[in-house]
């Protein structure tokens, strides 16, 4: 694979993402999945709360490239290009849920538990423009899923589980549930074994290539935390 993003990119935001996804959800597994009782968890647990949100929303960022090396994979098919776009309207809507997740997570260490379960109680119906990507956030999965076993780039098996993940709940503050454990673990199940043989089909890096990579991505985590 060729073109954009890339053997590398596409094949490790396959092997990754949904792996982040999946270590997301089952962290903060146990807890009641509506908004009062995440709060409630992230009172008592901060750690662990911020760790499960931090890898879900890191996971579904992370996607993107992988997204687009399965659309790369079946180029003629409208159904897959369609499905594509909406898994990552998707997408952009669920980092958009992540931070407004945090904030409120920060409301809790600010505030206090009590007053920010009423703030976020008082404004979760509030409107905002990623409503309008609900539909695309969980028929996406579907439409792609169909796309890349119509092309014949998935199997029936691969492509089920690529499916489950329109199972995954939308919005802000959403706990784990079975649904949840299901989508995630579809997704490590369609996408990790595309992306290791994705990361197979070409040769390995050179020496240098990793160690620089992961410098890189050090100085840009270094630097960020500093701005």
């Amino acid at each position: 694979m060729t073109d954009f993003p890339g053997r590398w990119a596409g094949g490790l935001s396959l092997t990754l993402a949904p792996v982040l996804m999946l270590a997301g959800v089952l962290l903060r597994a146990g807890h009641d999945g509506f908004f009062p009782a995440q709060l409630a968890a992230f009172a008592a647990e901060p750690a662990l709360m911020s760790a499960s949100y931090g890898c879900f929303a890191a996971g579904c960022v992370l996607l993107w490239p992988g997204v687009l090396a399965l659309v790369g994979r079946a180029p003629g098919s409208r159904l897959v290009l369609w499905g594509g776009v909406m898994v990552l309207f998707g997408l952009f809507a669920r980092a958009f849920h992540a931070g407004v997740s945090h904030l409120a997570f920060q409301l809790v260490d600010v505030q206090g538990l009590a007053p920010a379960q009423a703030a976020v109680s008082g404004s979760y119906g509030a409107f905002h423009v990623f409503q309008s990507l609900n539909l695309a956030t969980f028929a996406g999965w579907i439409v792609l899923a169909a796309g890349l076993w119509r092309a014949r780039a998935l199997g029936p098996v691969p492509a089920v589980a690529l499916g489950l993940a329109a199972a995954l709940p939308i919005g802000v503050l959403k706990g784990t549930g079975p649904l949840s454990v299901v989508a995630t673990a579809g997704l490590c199940v369609a996408l990790v074994p595309f992306g290791v043989r994705v990361l197979r089909d070409g040769p390995a890096p050179r020496w240098w290539a990793v160690p620089l990579a992961l410098a890189i991505g050090a100085g840009v985590v270094a630097i960020g935390n500093l701005g």
